[in-house]
Parts: structure tokens; C-alpha cells; sequence
């Protein structure tokens, strides 16, 4: 998995690459490789990163809903991924975790 790109984006614009660096299930890691689109909504990865070092979950899980409904993500092969909690943060990497059916 290590060196796999996920894909990131809005609308039809891919606007990030995750680039898998490893992973402690169920969670990946990866660098984060931004692309034309991405500044705009890297207030919403930083207002999450805070909500979560704060411990203000209930933000969190609201957050976390903006993320699903603003971004789709793709697997390396291109196919979309059904559900996913992702976070971006100031350091240029990520992590996020997956499942193949909607949360809800």
C-alpha cells in the first residue's frame, strides 16, 4: 500500500493526492500533495484539527459531516470510496479511515 495515491475532490476537480505512507488499521496515512482548488477549503481541515486537539467532539462530528458532503475520495484504482473520515493537517500529511457502505 505504501507509495498508492488516493485522490481528493470537489465537484469534478481532483484537488489533493494522498500519497500512502503507511497505516495502523483501520486508519492510512499518507503526504499530502495539494493541487489547484485545495487553499480554499484548507480552513475546514484546520477548524477540525483544532476541534479534535481541543477534545470538542460533538464539533468534530459536525466538521466531519462538512468534509463528506464538501469532498468524494478515490481509491487508486479510481473507484470511489462509499464512506470516509479524513483529516488534513498542518503538516502536510493525513490520515483518514474508509469503509465501502455509507455510515449512515
Amino acid at each position: 500500500m505504501t507509495g498508492e495515491v488516493w485522490r481528493l475532490h470537489r465537484g469534478g476537480l481532483e484537488i489533493a493526492r494522498l500519497v500512502v505512507t503507511g497505516g495502523d488499521f483501520p486508519w492510512m496515512h499518507a503526504r499530502v500533495e495539494t493541487l489547484a482548488g485545495f487553499e480554499e477549503f484548507r480552513p475546514v481541515f484546520a477548524e477540525l484539527e483544532q476541534a479534535l486537539d481541543a477534545e470538542e467532539y460533538e464539533r468534530a462530528d459536525v466538521l466531519d459531516g462538512r468534509v463528506r458532503s464538501l469532498f468524494t475520495m478515490t481509491f487508486p484504482d479510481g473507484e470511489p470510496v462509499a464512506e470516509f473520515l479524513l483529516r488534513i493537517y498542518a503538516d502536510g500529511t493525513a490520515g483518514w479511515r474508509w469503509h465501502d457502505e455509507p455510515f449512515d
